[in-house]
């Protein structure tokens, strides 16, 4: 037995995500894991359960990238579609969730804001550097606090006076919240206090200005958080709906727009195969002196490592899977 399916991978600086879709854009399976700065291998182990979970024989029709390591895994894997999360979550969100009007994304390094009108976006802003914005900011103070990041909204809901945290920096918010513990504000007050400052931050850094109407679909890690859940309800008056694979949206985005375009186009799939997972993978980084740029050109070579010194990028042998970061595209493979 056997399915015709398409692949997303979505590759990000905490978590890459792989997902399946099958011709009609139905789930079929995600997997995720932490990228643990090697997204190399966290693309190739994902792949690798991924087969491991299989209940059939997966034939790739088309496959999408997406997140901040897109490139890298479309070299990779031999991607068709290789497209921002914007689009991705965008795509997942207008299909999974009906009527969608609003979406709000909160992954571990960076948070998104999406505005959609009769399914097309007509705004959005991402915000990457403000850390009080995102994941790994509760999961720092959560660890701060002694509460296992799992049961950070269970316990954040029994709040009944939750604590006022400055939400405004990272810094600020950290030493707030060691000031109202130091008071002896209890551990439910403090989380709830978190959430509220973590939503405060999030909506007046991304959605200033911005009309923002329900359906609203919460997506990202951060929306497990069922303290987060009920403070941006709170916040914005209307019920926030969290998708069954609110986690995997970016990659099951990316999946469908590889579905939509093998089915608009009919070429055959750039697939490299699942034996990728299996294969060995290098990457240098080398600075280009061509010019006063001197760019950063990363290259991405099948195989052991060439011994090459740093500058001499004309000099890296063997099978050169991909390589960019030259502005003027002089380094550039097809």
């Amino acid at each position: 037995m056997s399915l015709n399916v398409y692949l997303g991978i979505d590759v990000g600086s905490v978590t890459t995500k792989l997902a399946l879709v099958d011709e009609s854009g139905k789930y079929v399976d995600s997997y995720m894991l932490r990228t643990a700065g090697k997204p190399v291998l966290a693309v190739q182990e994902g792949m690798r359960e991924l087969l491991k979970k299989a209940l059939c024989e997966y034939n790739i029709q088309g496959v999408g990238t997406t997140g901040s390591g897109r490139n890298l895994a479309g070299a990779l894997v031999g991607a068709d579609v290789i497209k921002n999360e914007i689009t991705a979550h965008a795509v997942a969100a207008s299909t999974y969730v009906p009527g969608v009007q609003t979406i709000l994304e909160i992954g571990g390094q960076d948070s998104k804001i999406i505005i959609l009108r009769d399914g097309i976006v007509t705004d959005f802003a991402m915000n990457t550097v403000c850390a009080a914005g995102t994941g790994s900011f509760l999961d720092q103070q959560a660890n701060r606090l002694n509460v296992p990041i799992a049961q950070f909204g269970e316990t954040a809901l029994k709040s009944t006076n939750p604590a006022r945290i400055a939400g405004r920096c990272g810094v600020f918010a950290e030493s707030d919240l060691i000031h109202k513990q130091q008071l002896g504000y209890p551990v439910e007050d403090l989380l709830y206090g978190l959430c509220q400052a973590l939503v405060r931050n999030y909506l007046s850094n991304l959605a200033l200005g911005k009309e923002l109407l329900p359906t609203v679909s919460f997506q990202g890690g951060v929306a497990t958080n069922s303290g987060m859940v009920k403070a941006f309800e709170e916040a914005l008056g209307t019920k926030v709906v969290v998708p069954e694979n609110h986690q995997t949206m970016g990659a099951i985005g990316a999946a469908l727009l590889a579905m939509e375009n093998h089915q608009y186009t009919e070429n055959p799939t750039k697939f490299k195969g699942w034996e990728v997972g299996n294969m060995h993978f290098n990457s240098i980084t080398n600075q280009c002196t061509g010019c006063s740029n001197n760019c950063e050109v990363i290259t991405i070579v099948e195989g052991e490592m060439p011994q090459v010194h740093p500058k001499d990028i004309k000099d890296i042998k063997g099978n050169i899977i991909a390589r960019w970061g030259g502005t003027c595209g002089r380094w550039d493979i097809s």
